[in-house]
């Protein structure tokens, strides 16, 4: 019986390192709080830039401009008003991390350009297969992955079967609602240096 608790203990203790949580921020919406882990040792550069972000302000007050059921919502780019935020310069594409676009996932919204992310994200709310990385070609890049919601998948669901349109410059796609972005703040940072800070069970599906 000794034997086995020590056995179960080695275990959970294993497992509590294994799976080191990432920084958690959360992004207050008018639909509902987000809660998401970020996974610095599979996408540094990315959750660098998104932090940056977050830490400025940048995307309070932005809104989920662009709306696909059961594809993604995507967000970080357009105040309420449809005003461009201002951005830094782009960054290096790390969709080659291992991370699938599975649902629930974070990933960095781009143009063409494969290494053209900025600060728009968006978030899967079905597996998108299609989006994940396969080769380093402009066709074959895909869209990085560097997080995961952690709670609040209700309030992403909701928001992805909310009723779309035109809006502002774009001819559809944009929530007749305005789901709204009130605040991202980072609730806990752990030391991003940890090599064990990922999450092995996305890049597995």
């Amino acid at each position: 019986m000794r034997s086995l608790t020590y056995l179960i203990f080695g275990l959970l203790l294993w497992s509590s390192q294994a799976f080191a949580a990432g920084p958690l921020i959360e992004i207050k919406t008018s639909a509902g709080d987000i809660r998401i882990e970020l996974y610095p040792a599979k996408a540094p550069k990315t959750v660098a830039n998104f932090l940056q972000y977050v830490r400025d302000g940048a995307y309070a007050g932005t809104q989920f401009h662009r709306v696909i059921r059961g594809f993604m919502i995507q967000g970080g780019g357009f105040d309420r008003n449809f005003h461009q935020m201002k951005t830094r310069a782009p960054i290096e594409n790390e969709a080659g991390n291992g991370l699938k676009n599975a649902t629930g996932t974070i990933a960095m919204a781009r143009t063409s350009d494969p290494n053209s992310a900025t600060a728009q994200f968006f978030i899967n709310v079905a597996d998108n297969d299609a989006l994940n990385f396969r080769e380093p070609s402009r066709a074959g890049y895909g869209y990085a992955v560097f997080g995961r919601v952690v709670r609040g998948m209700d309030v992403v669901m909701r928001i992805a079967s909310t009723p779309t349109g035109a809006g502002g410059p774009f001819s559809s796609d944009v929530p007749q609602q305005p789901v709204i972005v009130e605040s991202v703040s980072v609730i806990s940072s752990p030391d991003v240096s940890n090599p064990d800070v990922s999450n092995p069970d996305v890049s597995k599906r």
